[in-house]
């Protein structure tokens, strides 16, 4: 039968609901500090862990749930009637934990060493045989805020498995990927292989709109403009879209970036087969191939009417020395021609290399015989052919565009081979697609038309396919990918290496905003970074990322990535500059200590301001764990798990031992405790570790030792 007993209830509507494996719970109890839960259970079991939301109202909750050395929160922006089941691994209480992955909308901050960026709906969470110091029991805690009604169920789900593997990690709900646009079957089953895939075609803005909110990932080609108002739809969830192929003119980098959503493309895998369409429609333009096919087809033999032009010896500019440009480049100088091209960005010694000549865009439109594009349609080249562009061309020039459309007026196109001063055009890309079937450009006798065929072989498409399937799983599996385009481009090998300093950085920046009192908020904060290496080969932009994660999701709803991490903290005032100071240590360690600094703000712990009136807090990775070495001017040494607790007091005797005891009464369990001080008998800080949440009985007795001058609460 099963065994209910109600802990506690309000008005919100939650329920939450633990099971173990065999049945038994030893002990699940309420400590005085509100919406705080302890679960003893015998050890070696499993432990299923259910939310349940049965109202709306609750718009927020926060879960916390650990062992005595690995805790993990959890938020959860709650918008409808939803359940969520967390899962967890871990191995032993002296090992790092696994990698996890967390429910929909849930942001997590762990001492995994690997933070995902990402996070999945209708997650379920099994705790594996679980270690514990004690010979009989393990201790599970958790913290709930806005939390109605908490029960223990002693009856195991079916759905829940019954046999423990020691070799048992997260069992995840996989993510939901909306393919929007047809992608080659080798991509669609390299996202099957790790999510639902839910192949939608043809979809109108309203109808994606609708489906949005319930997917983690949408793949797009062309045709499907993913607009603000597609992101705001997906109410948080939306955590990467995929365009398959290079372009990304139609997403919203902007709001894509606002909302944390990372935008990835497939660069490279069509790359040869729109360089080589390109040539194929130059060459078929200059011998007239096209007319005098659609001639011959209707009865006649026209061959004085077609006399075409060599391509020998003629100048061909490539507007764009991009990958494809610079393709299309090498194949033009195969065939003879000159090749110039003109790319404001373009490394001189590239173009070199393939014998190009970069030069300005008036030089290349004033003497090309060909002329190529290869440009990304934005805010400055968006029709930039245009009438006065025509205007100083040589007469007679022969336009090539397989890159954007909209890089070209096309009624000042139009004009000019009217007039003559464009002989021919080749075009593959449109403004808009598909073009009107009366449109004049498309129906004038001197252009060759295609539709957008660039990256059409069959070659490509698997090509891309797959490119772009990667990218999006690594995206959803929190790693960074190589062709992100809205977020900076940290290679893997700086990922790696920061790993452990990623955690230190986020603990610091949770750590110091908790030091700030009264209601001024953070505005200022400077992060001085000590190496052992050159300043300028330290790349700091993920660790600034995480420190403005640590600041940012503390004091607001706002869910902090590398993707939008600088924009939030501008979007939220947050200054932040960064110092690089050299040190002798070590040049194997790309990082020696980080220190951030809150300047103009007042502070709950007085010991943590320096001299200048700015609270600093410090940190190093020891053994591959972050630990606070410094408080204001006091060093200690703490590993930053759990929670902590902070008193400065007199040193002398049996300080230690009386906060023990205060904490041991209170049933709160002490893992580390480290004491700091500036010379003997003076003043010292004495950092403690806890497992639990003290209650508020609790630190009012520690505050009220007389040797203890200020005290604060951290929770890491």
């Amino acid at each position: 039968m099963s065994s209910k007993n109600e802990v506690a209830s309000d008005e919100y509507g939650t329920e939450i609901i633990c099971r173990t494996q065999n049945n038994k719970i030893s002990r699940c109890h309420q400590p005085p500090l509100q919406n705080i839960y302890v679960l003893l259970c015998p050890v070696n079991c499993r432990v299923t862990c259910t939310i349940k939301s049965t109202k709306q109202s609750c718009s927020q909750f926060k879960l916390r749930l650990g062992t005595s050395r690995h805790t993990h929160t959890h938020t959860h922006n709650r918008v409808s009637d939803t359940k969520a089941s967390m899962a967890m691994a871990s191995s032993s209480a002296s090992s790092a934990c696994t990698k996890h992955i967390f429910p929909s909308t849930l942001t997590s901050s762990s001492s995994s060493s690997t933070t995902s960026l990402l996070s999945f709906r209708d997650t379920t969470i099994s705790i594996p045989k679980l270690l514990s110091h004690s010979k009989h029991h393990q201790r599970f805690y958790f913290a709930v805020n806005n939390a109605v009604k908490t029960t223990v169920d002693t009856t195991l789900p079916s759905s829940v498995s019954t046999t423990t593997n020691p070799n048992d990690s997260v069992v995840a709900a996989k993510p939901t990927i909306l393919v929007s646009e047809k992608l080659g079957s080798a991509g669609i089953e390299v996202l099957r292989a790790f999510g639902h895939v839910e192949c939608a075609y043809d979809l109108s803005p309203e109808d994606l709109c609708k489906k949005i909110s319930s997917c983690d990932a949408l793949i797009v080609r062309s045709g499907t403009k993913v607009t603000r108002q597609v992101l705001e739809a997906a109410k948080g969830r939306l955590k990467v879209v995929g365009r398959a192929g290079v372009g990304i003119d139609n997403v919203d980098l902007q709001a894509a970036t606002e909302f944390g959503c990372l935008v990835v493309n497939a660069p490279t895998a069509n790359t040869i087969a729109a360089a080589e369409h390109g040539i194929a429609l130059l060459a078929g333009m200059a011998r007239n191939v096209a007319q005098a096919d659609a001639s011959m087809k209707a009865g006649k033999w026209e061959r004085s009417k077609y006399v075409g032009v060599s391509l020998v010896g003629k100048t061909l500019a490539v507007m764009g020395f991009g990958k494809v440009g610079s393709e299309v480049a090498r194949r033009a100088k195969g065939l003879g021609m000159n090749v110039i091209a003109h790319d404001p960005y373009a490394p001189a010694d590239r173009a070199r290399a393939v014998g190009v000549e970069l030069v300005s865009f008036d030089q290349a439109i004033s003497t090309a015989d060909f002329i190529s594009l290869h440009m990304p349609l934005t805010p400055a080249t968006n029709k930039i052919f245009d009438d006065h562009t025509f205007s100083r061309m040589k007469k007679g020039v022969r336009i090539v565009n397989v890159a954007r459309g909209g890089v070209i007026d096309e009624d000042a196109l139009v004009k000019a081979l009217d007039d003559g001063i464009v002989a021919q055009a080749a075009l593959d890309v449109f403004t808009e697609e598909p073009p009107a079937k009366d449109s004049k450009l498309v129906q004038h006798r001197n252009v060759t038309v295609t539709p957008h065929l660039g990256a059409s072989t069959k070659e490509a498409q698997e090509g891309v396919a797959i490119e772009i399937a990667e990218a999006v799983v690594g995206a959803l599996k929190g790693e960074l990918s190589s062709t992100a385009v809205n977020a900076p481009m940290v290679p893997p090998e700086i990922v790696s290496e920061l790993a452990p300093y990623v955690v230190l950085a986020e603990k610091l920046g949770r750590l110091a905003v908790q030091l700030v009192s009264g209601g001024k908020g953070i505005q200022s904060v400077k992060v001085v970074y000590t190496t052992g290496r050159d300043p300028d080969d330290l790349d700091t932009r993920l660790l600034r990322a995480m420190i403005t994660k640590g600041i940012i999701e503390p004091i607001s709803d706002a869910i902090v990535n590398l993707v939008n991490a600088d924009f939030t903290a501008k979007q939220k005032g947050l200054r932040l500059s960064e110092e690089r100071v050299v040190v002798d240590s070590s040049p194997d360690l790309p990082v020696h200590s980080i220190q951030v600094q809150v300047s103009n703000v007042e502070s709950k712990f007085a010991s943590a301001v320096l001299d200048g009136g700015q609270i600093s807090i410090e940190g190093k990775v020891k053994y591959g764990v972050p630990h606070l070495t410094t408080v204001g001017s006091f060093a200690v040494d703490v590993s930053l798990e759990g929670n902590l607790i902070l008193c400065r007091q007199v040193d002398q005797p049996g300080m230690i031992g009386r906060v023990g005891n205060i904490l041991g009464d209170e049933n709160v369990n002490v893992s580390f405790m480290s004491v700091g001080r500036t010379s003997r008998r003076r003043k010292a800080i004495m950092a403690i570790g806890v497992d639990e949440e003290p209650n508020k009985d609790t630190l009012h007795k520690i505050g009220a030792v007389p040797a203890i001058e200020e005290f604060v609460f951290l929770n890491l």
